[in-house]
């Protein structure tokens, strides 16, 4: 038993060291640094929340070193946001496949909240199917960790005892608690920051609010739902009001997916969305009636 519990600490404490040489410290908030990892050469991932500030961002690599760097892109959706360093080697990192995670695997967080690096031991509490975040960013897999949170936690590595990259930590998406944002999300979204500074995402240019439709015109939809989708604004140059949906309309679908709330629609509006005909389903002057939009490329702002 002593021998397989000094394995399991040697393999950990080697996992720690070789891993954590891709650990950075990013002074870009008030308080104490957050962490970040060298994921390719010169490209810096962390969690976008802890980046307070856009510029005099100072990165602290592992040899204690510093290097000014600029943001590239920021994803609130995924909480991902990616730094570039002027000169970093490294190489592409050792990442894990999706089909690694299982519940009951140990783990480390690392992070670099300063010089030093920093290591919590935990577990994957739950592994789960594609999901969508509260700010409707679509993340690979749900991974949910058993595992202290400290200085730095958020925007550094998830390794597994082989070493391997799972993910990028953060406290934020779940309200508190600790996930990772599994490796295969941050391929996806951080190939989408270094081409558009940002993660593409569908537009219709409307104001929303969930709103009960009458009984009768809720059995009449096809399944039955109770509430839709009240328009309380309309760009007119936005693609909704091109398409024709008016102010008051009730939106119950879009391409038969129905929604009852803004994060249903901010969810069926993703980058593939982008340049594509969209028909909502909808409510008018008590009236079923669709709308065919071509959906726009989101320029910013609270409006779906």
């Amino acid at each position: 038993m002593g021998s397989t519990l000094q394995m399991l600490s040697d393999n950990l404490a080697a996992a720690a060291e070789r891993v954590g040489q891709r650990v950075v410290a990013i002074k870009a908030r008030r308080r104490i640094p957050s962490s970040g990892i060298l994921w390719r050469d010169g490209i810096v991932v962390t969690a976008q929340h802890t980046i307070q500030r856009e510029e005099d961002i100072v990165i602290t690599l592992a040899d204690g070193t510093t290097s000014p760097a600029d943001l590239v892109g920021r994803d609130p959706g995924t909480d991902l946001a990616a730094l570039r360093l002027a000169k970093a080697n490294g190489g592409p990192i050792d990442v894990a496949p999706l089909e690694a995670l299982r519940v009951g695997s140990l783990v480390l967080a690392l992070g670099r909240p300063g010089r030093e690096l920093t290591a919590a031991l935990g577990l994957v509490s739950a592994v789960g199917d594609a999901w969508r975040t509260w700010h409707g960013g679509r993340i690979d897999r749900l991974i949910r960790l058993d595992i202290g949170i400290y200085d730095g936690f958020s925007g550094g590595p998830l390794v597994d005892a082989d070493g391997r990259v799972l993910g990028v930590n953060t406290s934020t998406l779940l309200r508190g608690v600790p996930t990772a944002v599994p490796a295969a999300t941050v391929d996806r979204v951080l190939a989408q920051l270094l081409e558009h500074g940002h993660v593409p995402t569908g537009y219709l240019g409307v104001g929303m609010q969930s709103v009960r439709l009458p009984e009768q015109l809720a059995r009449s939809l096809e399944p039955s739902r109770s509430i839709g989708l009240m328009v309380v604004s309309v760009d007119p140059d936005g693609p909704a009001g091109r398409g024709g949906v008016l102010l008051g309309d009730v939106i119950t679908a879009i391409d038969d997916q129905a929604v009852s709330e803004p994060a249903d629609m901010l969810a069926q509006l993703d980058a593939a969305r982008v340049g594509k005909a969209a028909r909502l389903g909808l409510v008018r002057a008590g009236q079923l009636a669709s709308v065919t939009v071509t959906v726009g490329q989101r320029p910013g702002g609270n409006r779906r």
